[in-house]
């Protein structure tokens, strides 16, 4: 891959790449750098603290860094995950928001470190899709008043 996420932590990079690979299948931590004794006056990290933590979720290669405190995550970036059910939906839903996540609307939410993601089931975009802009419509509207996508509602509203 030529592009790969690189994710501004404080100083919880290697926590964060551990959790987020023990939530997602064929995920895996790689390699980690530390900082050493050498620029502490401008990164003020003790010898041996994680510095860069890379990982992979299903393929997908991130890097981690621990950076300091300047920078946040915001909403205006999140990584959508696809879920082929509605078990797949609460599992990952419940992992991610737990200790100190919180839930958004629509699918959305914010892990403990703050970065957003999206929890959508596959059918959602296929109902979103349908050329039956009533059926379409109507799955719109539900999913509008839900936070944890409901595969079930959604398949009702979609038949009408």
């Amino acid at each position: 891959m030529k592009v790969t996420p690189f994710l501004w932590f404080d100083d919880n990079a290697e926590e964060a790449a551990k959790f987020y690979t023990s939530i997602f299948k064929n995920s895996k931590v790689g390699k980690v750098s530390r900082y050493g004794k050498e620029g502490y006056e401008i990164h003020r990290r003790p010898a041996g603290t994680a510095m860069t933590v890379e990982f992979e979720i299903e393929g997908q290669k991130f890097v981690a860094l621990n950076g300091g405190p300047q920078f946040k995550f915001t909403e205006a970036v999140s990584f959508s995950v696809d879920c082929r059910t509605q078990e797949e939906v609460d599992r990952l839903w419940e992992r991610l928001t737990e200790g100190g996540g919180e839930e958004g609307a629509c699918g959305w939410l914010k892990d403990k470190y703050g970065l957003s993601w999206q929890i959508n089931p596959t059918i959602l975009g296929e109902m979103l899709a349908d050329k039956d802009r009533r059926k379409a419509g109507r799955v719109m509207e539900a999913m509008l008043k839900m936070k944890k996508i409901d595969v079930r509602a959604l398949k009702k509203a979609y038949e009408g």
